[in-house]
């Protein structure tokens, strides 16, 4: 028995409605947005009227919009919550993405809710019980190889599971990092992250011998998977998602249309895979990851632990490499290659004393010649990096996309005049009749007319495949009226396409077990992020007596701030387990920020992970 093919999800994030629109125009199955508040993003929030605009034009697509809710919260904020909940179910919503597992406790519509990855879904019996518990999706952690994925699919066979392939690497386990609340009282977990992992540090050993000075030791490059694809889908992942709720319009252009090709020339191959939403893209420019923004790309743990992790020369965006550099003079440099420079671009490099990254603007170009805006200090071996294609990103500024669903129409004959019928590729199909008090013949073939009043579907999301005709003699009808039925044909479509538009109904219903499933861990410490009384009684459902109250609200001494797979030991050379080294710099390490704050690292072997601690 041949099975259905599987539908993959590439979703998309959207920081306003202006991206969530581009988002579904460049090629997104999905689109997850920030609420009005309690979002992981706090500067990302948007307004109900918004969400409302992007669900009605998303689902004429069979597009799924998904609104995050994944801080932690007080018990103040749990009604509040509820509340917003069922606004967004009533404006179409069709799902949830949340951390805090009081929600679960509310009175809730029939919503799917999502786990977002900010509940540290890094095993198999994590993610199980998640979704024993009631979840319709798990959001993976980010660290996980292919064979882990395996794993936990085969554990977890019926959850959905959203794996990250592009965009920004939190250093830390999802919702495992205290130190903005620690250093700043700014917690991760409600939105406010402070960025600690971007800043520069110094890094000494034991016997406080400098390992290095001023570096980004924690900022890691951006996520890169596009050549993973197959292999995620293999391994059991449902939804695609790029990272990128504060990136602008045209970051969710670009990265959206690249992955949205690549996935089509994939289905193209492999049948047993298909596209979750609908209609085919068109854009006015070549997709290319390198134009946005990105600090240097890596696949991260996808195929096991490696090194170059770390983007530690800075965490700015770098762009693309471009040529080499031939001269230097006092108003322009040259170049020797092939990539062309733009008026307007911006070009960085690296200083040669301080190795801090600098850029400038280019004024104007002149075969190999590049005059800069002010000339900079260049070195004479700078390795030139473009951060901003000027006309790239003027592509970007104009509609660089069209997304079209493919129709049929057909032209019959009835005793009182004619009936038009319109099919379109998901299967939803109209027939109006028209009445013609008097047919005229036609003194000249008139198919190719009507196909052409038919082309003319202008801003809506449908283009014409076919058109056939039943008639055996050819009538004259006037343009104008002809026109007239075009229109209200296809804003019938459009109708019914909104009528048969079927979000998932979800009530919430926790195991149908005997007993409540027991959570994978006997208590929870801090690290659980139980921050009010429903979530504790969620989990006291699911066998836990004893919890911890949350770092935000009393923040135990002693206690690790950041858990991470990332390893400076490994990532320096030095790891004693992988690589096996010989000579290494006695543990722990140490490391001090520019404002002379002092971290312990430590390092778990046995979990192969490193862990930071205030000194």
């Amino acid at each position: 028995m041949r099975r259905e093919p599987r539908k993959i999800e590439l979703l998309a994030p959207a920081k306003n409605l202006t991206c969530g629109l581009e988002a579904v125009n460049h090629g997104a199955d999905a689109v997850y947005i920030g609420a009005p508040k309690f979002g992981a993003r706090a500067a990302a929030g948007n307004s109900l009227q918004d969400i409302a605009t992007l669900v009605q034009y998303a689902h004429l697509y069979n597009v799924r919009i998904y609104v995050t809710l994944n801080t932690l919260l007080h018990d103040k904020e749990l009604m509040e919550a509820e509340q917003l909940i069922w606004q967004l179910y009533q404006l179409g919503v069709d799902a949830l993405i949340i951390q805090d597992m009081g929600i679960t406790q509310l009175h809730l519509p029939p919503i799917p809710l999502h786990a977002s990855t900010q509940t540290d879904n890094r095993t198999p019996e994590k993610v199980r019980f998640l979704a024993e518990a009631g979840f319709k999706r798990v959001v993976l952690a980010r660290e996980l190889s292919i064979d882990e994925v395996q794993a936990i699919h085969h554990a977890a066979p019926r959850v959905e599971l959203e794996a990250f392939v592009h965009g920004a690497l939190c250093v830390s386990f999802s919702g495992q990092c205290y130190i903005s609340q620690a250093c700043f009282g700014r917690s991760a977990n409600r939105g406010a992250c402070a960025q600690f992992c971007r800043l520069p540090f110094t890094l000494s050993d034991a016997d406080g011998t400098c390992m290095a000075r001023n570096k980004h030791l924690l900022s890691l490059r951006d996520l890169n998977l596009s050549e993973d694809l197959e292999s995620l889908l293999d391994a059991g992942v449902t939804s695609l998602k790029i990272e990128g709720r504060l990136k602008e319009v045209s970051y969710i252009k670009n990265i959206t249309a690249y992955y949205r090709s690549q996935l089509d020339a994939l289905f193209a191959r492999r049948t047993e895979y298909v596209q979750a939403s609908s209609g085919t893209c068109r854009y006015t420019f070549t997709p290319q990851l390198g134009k946005s923004f990105n600090r240097g790309f890596t696949t991260y743990f996808s195929g096991g632990r490696q090194t170059e992790l770390a983007s530690m020369d800075s965490p700015k965006s770098m762009g693309e490499q471009l040529d080499v550099l031939e001269s230097v003079h006092a108003d322009h440099f040259t170049v020797s290659g092939k990539n062309p420079f733009h008026n307007g671009d911006g070009i960085c490099f690296f200083e040669a004393r301080s190795n801090r990254l600098q850029g400038f603007l280019v004024n104007r170009v002149e075969g190999n010649r590049v005059y800069p805006h002010r000339m900079p200090a260049l070195p004479p071996d700078a390795v030139l990096y473009r951060n901003l294609d000027h006309a790239f990103e003027q592509t970007l500024a104009h509609p660089s996309a069209e997304r079209k669903i493919g129709v049929e129409v057909w032209m019959g004959e009835t005793s009182f005049g004619y009936v038009l019928t319109v099919q379109d590729a998901d299967g939803n199909r109209v027939t109006l009749s028209f009445a013609v008090p008097a047919k005229q013949p036609a003194r000249t073939a008139q198919t190719d007319h009507w196909r052409q009043q038919l082309e003319k579907l202008g801003n809506t999301p449908f283009t014409l495949q076919a058109f056939h005709t039943e008639l055996h003699e050819l009538p004259f009808i006037p343009p104008s009226l002809f026109s007239q039925w075009r229109r209200l044909l296809f804003e019938r479509l459009l109708q019914v396409r909104r009528i048969n538009y079927r979000r998932e109904s979800s009530q919430w219903k926790e195991t149908t077990h005997p007993y409540p499933l027991p959570h994978p861990s006997g208590e929870l410490t801090y690290l659980g992020n139980v921050m009010n009384r429903s979530a504790a009684a969620f989990y006291h459902r699911h066998g836990i007596t004893r919890i911890a109250p949350t770092y935000e609200t009393q923040p135990p001494t002693g206690v690790p701030l950041m858990f991470t797979r990332y390893c400076l030991r490994y990532e320096l050379g030095e790891c004693p387990v992988h690589q096996q080294a010989r000579q290494q710099h006695p543990v722990p390490y140490y490391l001090t920020g520019t404002d002379g704050k002092r971290f312990r690292l430590e390092f778990d072997c046995r979990q192969c992970q490193m862990q930071l601690y205030p000194a």
